[in-house]
């Protein structure tokens, strides 16, 4: 049972929150009605204002429809009177630009361009909106005037700057090839860096507005009458220095570029000059002693002129191709790129036109000159001919893109001088073997002939231009193992031919031998021949190459003069046989000999006195050029002639044939010695 005042507690608290509960509830109710007056008023408010801003919607809305109308008209008009200038000053371009077209774009190139620009729109404008307007027809024939006048400034400028290379510069430019060091890259500047602006503006106005090439062919025949020119100007320079001074000298770039540049000579090809020099030189100090082995010698005067000519065309052709290069490298700043190659091909095909024209009249020189049996002349090809080929991936490569002719020329020509040297050579080799022995061509001497000095200084050039000669031979050639071997085929081929040479010299030789009388001269002949081959082809290294095909070349000569000097040593044994010992008959010292015996012996030195003095006269008129040579043969005589000499005094000393014993022993063996020493020796 809950106590009393537990129960009166309670009820009081549920009491109090009754009566809060009941407050709380009327607050919400006023709170209500409040809020429910507050929501009248404003839909009243909002009822209100929708109707007054419809009233002005209905008010404002056409207002803004014409202002709308107003300012469509207003842009309307605006456009019009933009558009109505903008026809109306094409009317004017004509009045405008006529000044500026008839003064010309010298010298105000940019003005003249923005002026044809607008004579270019009118144009179009008319020709769109009014073509039988006399407007277009005036714009046009401005248009034209004004076009006209660009080609014409275009060509103006181009002939007025473009001049000649320098020979001096253009050799600086050629000798940087050679040079080792790294040296500062010499550049030409055909064009002023201003006038070439304008061209390139120029040219770039016609491509795109003129619709005109003709400025194209313009452009090519003035630098290829420019380049032509180059060459002609060098060729020029280096025939002038060349024949003032002997030597070509070209401004060399050293190892820094100076504003004066020094005097550098140029490389000299070996050609028929260098085996005149060696002519000259044995003639004077080799292996005569006493006059030149070959009548080239007398030609120095004219293969002078011959040397300065080929000088000057290889030198032409290293030129053509650094200024063909530099040609093209100015033509693709101021051509478009689909006509630079066509361009660059008439450009340059005067120049090369000239270049393989003066080649192939090298060549036909050549040709003549070898239907005369001059077979020197072939000379002057290969020194060109190894050029051409050393220069050829220059050429290509300058040529890539030019005309399949333009392309072939160059190698056309190699042909032409590779099938010109290969005939020379074989009918140089058949003319050693042809050569007719005649007896006053002969030497008195027995020295070196001029067809062995010939054709060995003929071989030695061959030795200078081994790969070009080779080269030759090989073109001439149609088995498959040219092409596979080419380097070891065209040596070998080469070994054979100098081989083929030596053989036909050698039969010649033994030949014209027989045209001596005496077989001893005959043999000195032969000796000196085939001593001056060896120590020739020895000299200058042709041994090793006759070596590919022959390796005991040098044997077989070797053993060849041992023979011959046999052979003049058997001139001896009808001197020597008075005095043999095997025909002595034995006499006692102091014995009493017969009037025969006697007369034997008389006989004897008699015989020995005279063929001893017979020979010496007569060899002493012979020659033999190497000292090495004629020393050992005149010591290996003397010591059998003394020898035999002095066993045949010895034995007839005491024997009393003769009361006159100074009559018949006219000669101690010193005294033949002596005389003996002095063969082979005319100032004796």
């Amino acid at each position: 049972m809950i106590p009393t005042d537990d129960a009166s507690t309670r009820k009081r608290e549920i009491e109090d929150k009754l009566r809060q509960e009941q407050e709380t509830l009327n607050f919400i109710k006023e709170s209500l009605e409040k809020s429910d007056q507050l929501t009248k008023n404003m839909v009243s408010i909002l009822s209100s204002f929708e109707s007054r801003l419809m009233q002005l919607e209905n008010s404002i809305i056409p207002v803004h429809k014409q202002t709308e109308n107003l300012q469509r008209l207003q842009d309307n008009v605006e456009k019009t009177l933009s558009c109505l200038d903008h026809v109306i000053s094409y009317y004017h371009v004509a009045k405008d630009s006529e000044r500026i077209i008839k003064e010309g774009p010298t010298g105000r190139l940019v003005e003249y361009l923005e002026c044809m620009g607008k004579i270019q729109k009118a144009v179009e404008y008319f020709q769109d909106n009014n073509p039988d307007s006399p407007e277009l027809n005036r714009v046009k024939s401005l248009f034209e005037k004004g076009k006209e006048s660009l080609e014409t400034e275009f060509r103006n400028l181009l002939t007025r700057h473009s001049k000649p290379v320098p020979p001096i510069l253009i050799l600086d430019l050629i000798s940087t090839e050679d040079e080792v060091e790294t040296q500062e890259e010499v550049t030409l500047e055909h064009l002023p860096e201003n006038v070439l602006a304008d061209i390139i503006c120029i040219s770039g106005w016609l491509v795109d507005y003129g619709r005109n090439q003709d400025f194209m062919n313009v452009y090519y025949q003035i630098r290829s009458s420019q380049l032509d020119r180059s060459l002609r100007g060098l060729k020029e320079h280096l025939r002038k220095n060349s024949s003032s001074s002997g030597v070509l000298y070209s401004p060399a770039v050293q190892n820094k570029r100076k504003d004066t540049p020094t005097k550098k000579p140029v490389k000299r090809p070996g050609t028929i000059r260098k085996a005149q020099n060696l002519l000259k030189q044995y003639s004077q100090h080799g292996l005569d002693g006493k006059k030149g082995v070959s009548n080239l010698t007398s030609m120095e005067g004219k293969d002078d002129v011959l040397d300065i000519e080929i000088d000057a065309y290889i030198h032409c052709i290293s030129a053509f191709v650094k200024l063909a290069q530099s040609e093209y490298q100015l033509l693709t700043e101021i051509i478009p790129e689909h006509h630079q190659k066509k361009t660059f091909d008439s450009l340059i095909l005067e120049a090369l036109d000239n270049l393989i024209q003066e080649g192939e009249s090298i060549v036909s020189a050549a040709r003549r000159a070898i239907l005369r049996h001059d077979y020197s002349a072939v000379l002057t090809i290969f020194p060109i001919l190894r050029h051409l080929k050393i220069t050829k991936p220059d050429f290509d490569q300058v040529l890539q893109g030019t005309a399949a002719s333009t392309k072939n020329k160059l190698p056309q020509l190699i042909t032409s001088m590779e099938t010109t040297g290969a005939k020379a050579l074989e009918e140089f080799a058949d003319s050693i073997k042809n050569d007719p022995d005649k007896e006053y061509n002969m030497p008195k001497d027995g020295t070196v002939h001029e067809l062995t000095s010939n054709a060995i200084l003929f071989l030695q050039q061959l030795l200078d231009f081994k790969e070009t000669a080779g080269a030759m031979l090989t073109s001439q050639e149609s088995s498959s193992s040219a092409s596979s071997y080419s380097n070891e085929f065209s040596k070998r081929l080469l070994s054979t031919y100098i081989c083929k040479v030596l053989g036909n010299l050698q039969l010649n030789l033994l030949s014209k031998s027989k045209v001596y009388e005496d077989p001893a001269l005959s043999a000195i002949f032969l000796l000196n021949n085939y001593n001056y081959i060896l120590k020739s082809l020895e000299k200058c290294g042709l041994i090793k190459l006759v070596a590919v095909t022959q390796k005991t070349a040098e044997k077989s000569y070797q053993e060849h003069i041992q023979q011959q000097i046999q052979t003049y040593q058997r001139s001896w044994s009808k001197v020597i046989d008075y005095i043999n010992e095997k025909s002595l008959p034995a006499f006692q010292p102091g014995a009493k000999l017969k009037d025969k015996e006697r007369q034997m012996i008389k006989d004897k030195f008699k015989g020995f006195n005279d063929g001893l003095e017979e020979l010496c006269k007569i060899q002493k008129a012979w020659a033999i050029p190497d000292k090495e040579q004629r020393d050992n043969i005149r010591q290996v005589q003397k010591q059998i002639v003394t020898e035999a000499y002095n066993t045949f005094l010895q034995r007839y000393a005491t024997v009393s044939f003769t009361k006159n014993p100074e009559k018949y022993i006219k000669y101690r063996p010193e005294h033949v010695a002596e005389m003996i020493d002095k063969l082979f020796d005319t100032s004796a």
